[in-house]
C-alpha cells in the first residue's frame, strides 16, 4: 500500500538532519569562542569539538580557518548593523534624531554580559593590513560610515563627511571604552557628545 502524505512526512522527519545544520553549529560555536577569546586564541580542533561535528564536515564548509573567520565577521556585521539601524529608527523619522538615537545601540551592547568590545576592531588588531580579514573589517567600518553619512545628508548637515567621520569615531571609542574600563557612563557620555556634534552640524 502506498504511503500517505502524512506518513511520508513523518518518515522524512525521522531521517531529517538536526534543526541547526552543521554549518550553522560550527558558525555559532565560532561566534562565541572568537568573540570571547580572540580569533588567534581559538584553534580549529576546539571549534570542531565544541560544535560536535566531524573534522571532514568542518573542512567541507570551511576549507581554511580564515574562511570561518570571514563568515563570523559577516554574522557580526549583520547583527550589529541591525542593532544600529533599529536604534536609529526608534528615535523617529527625523534623520538628525536618528544620528543621535543610534547610540542607544552602544548602550545595549556595552551592557551585554561578556562584552569584549567591537569584534571588528578586535579582528583588525589580530590581523595585518592587507589580509582578507583586515580588509573585511575595513569594509564593515566603511559601510557604517556611508550609512551615517547618508543620514547626515538627509539631516542637511553642513559637512556630511566630517559629521559621519566624527560620529563613527565616537561610536568606535564608546565600543572600546565599554571593553577597556567597563564604565557604565561611556554610552551616556558618547550619546551626549553625539547630540552636541549633530546640533552644531545641522544648526
Amino acid at each position: 500500500m502506498n504511503a500517505t502524505p502524512a506518513t511520508s512526512a513523518r518518515r522524512a522527519a525521522s531521517v531529517a538532519p538536526p534543526v541547526r545544520a552543521a554549518r550553522e553549529r560550527i558558525l555559532d560555536t565560532a561566534f562565541g569562542l572568537f568573540y570571547a577569546h580572540g580569533i588567534r586564541g581559538v584553534g580549529i580542533d576546539r571549534i570542531i569539538a565544541e560544535s560536535g561535528v566531524a573534522k571532514a564536515t568542518f573542512y567541507k564548509y570551511f576549507p581554511a580557518k580564515d574562511d570561518l573567520v570571514l563568515a563570523y565577521l559577516d554574522k557580526v556585521d549583520a547583527v550589529w548593523s541591525e542593532q544600529l539601524h533599529a536604534a536609529a529608527s526608534a528615535a523617529g523619522p527625523d534623520p538628525a534624531a536618528q544620528l543621535v538615537g543610534m547610540f542607544d545601540a552602544l548602550d545595549s551592547a556595552c551592557r551585554r554580559e561578556g562584552y569584549r568590545g567591537c569584534a571588528f576592531i578586535n579582528a583588525a588588531a589580530e590581523n595585518e593590513a592587507g589580509t582578507p580579514i583586515h580588509t573585511r573589517t575595513l569594509r564593515h567600518k566603511n559601510q557604517v560610515r556611508a550609512w551615517v553619512r547618508q543620514l547626515a545628508v538627509d539631516a542637511n548637515a553642513a559637512d556630511p563627511d566630517a559629521l559621519a567621520r566624527s560620529l563613527t569615531l565616537l561610536l568606535d571609542g564608546g565600543l572600546a571604552s565599554g571593553s577597556v574600563d567597563a564604565g557604565a557612563d561611556a554610552p551616556v557620555v558618547a550619546k551626549a557628545a553625539a547630540q552636541a556634534l549633530v546640533s552644531a552640524a545641522v544648526a
